[in-house]
């Protein structure tokens, strides 16, 4: 580190030079833990080659992340182990190190759930979701609504699971298109207490992709009905399900004081 000069360098100077900023110098010029040195015979404060090795030391020590307390114990206690509170310092880093290299690897499964839905290949959704499943699907819904909340939070709880962790999402989505087939076989009523159960379960079992409130059900159960796809699958169940869906979603809204006419996304 280059020497100062007879007269000594400013507060600005030395911030300049160490990359330190003028408020941290002033802060630990306030605490006693590097002062200047020397004084003009205007008064300002000006720090000597020696104060510049003593913050240099200090801007080493809180790079590694010592508090200010400990670095002038190490700086001023001769008696101080100063090579063991660096192993210290090191142990404390390694965790953080540690931590940090879990938080990325967190984000890169963030990042391709978000690009790419359910963290399984295309085995694993065929075996999973079933025959009929077409991987593609994902990446078809991440262009539809890939801007919305709901594809966020889709998106998060891709991250977090597995392959076991969906086979349950599957098997509850199952189970509920096998009631509401066999509620439909028995005449149970849109309106009634069972269908407005099965709706409501509906909406518990969707939580598992993302929050659904009442409104957003109704738009749902449109879709289930008009989209080709989603009248396919639950046709597929049991043909005319999707229409019957529907009129439950729709008769269980009205009873929650939602007008399925003018329901939106929200």
């Amino acid at each position: 580190m280059p020497d100062a000069d007879a007269s000594g360098l400013t507060v600005g100077q030395v911030s300049a030079r160490l990359d330190v900023t003028v408020r941290a110098l002033h802060h630990w010029d306030e605490i006693g833990l590097a002062r200047p040195s020397l004084r003009t015979a205007a008064g300002y404060r000006l720090y000597t080659a020696g104060d510049l090795e003593r913050l240099h030391r200090i801007v080493v020590y809180r790079e590694l992340g010592v508090g200010l307390d400990r670095i002038r114990t190490i700086l001023d206690d001769p008696a101080t182990d100063v090579p063991g509170a660096l192993r210290a310092q090191r142990a404390r880093v390694t965790e953080r190190i540690d931590r940090l290299r879990e938080l990325g690897a967190e984000l890169d499964r963030m990042i391709d759930a978000h690009e790419r839905g359910p963290l399984l290949t295309a085995e694993q959704q065929t075996a999973i979701f079933g025959p009929d499943w077409n991987p593609d699907w994902p990446v078809q819904a991440r262009r539809r609504w890939e801007n919305t909340p709901q594809w966020l939070q889709y998106t998060e709880r891709s991250a977090s699971r597995d392959a076991a962790d969906w086979r349950a999402v599957a098997d509850a989505v199952t189970d509920l298109d096998r009631a509401l087939a066999d509620a439909m076989d028995a005449g149970v009523a849109p309106g009634g207490p069972e269908a407005n159960r099965l709706a409501e379960r509906h909406r518990d079992v969707f939580a598992s992709y993302f929050p659904l409130t009442v409104e957003m059900q109704v738009c749902l159960g449109r879709m289930f009905e008009a989209d080709p796809g989603f009248a396919a699958h639950y046709d597929g169940v049991r043909d005319g399900l999707a229409a019957w869906f529907r009129q439950i979603i729709d008769a269980a809204a009205r009873a929650q004081g939602v007008d399925p006419d003018t329901a939106t996304w929200r």
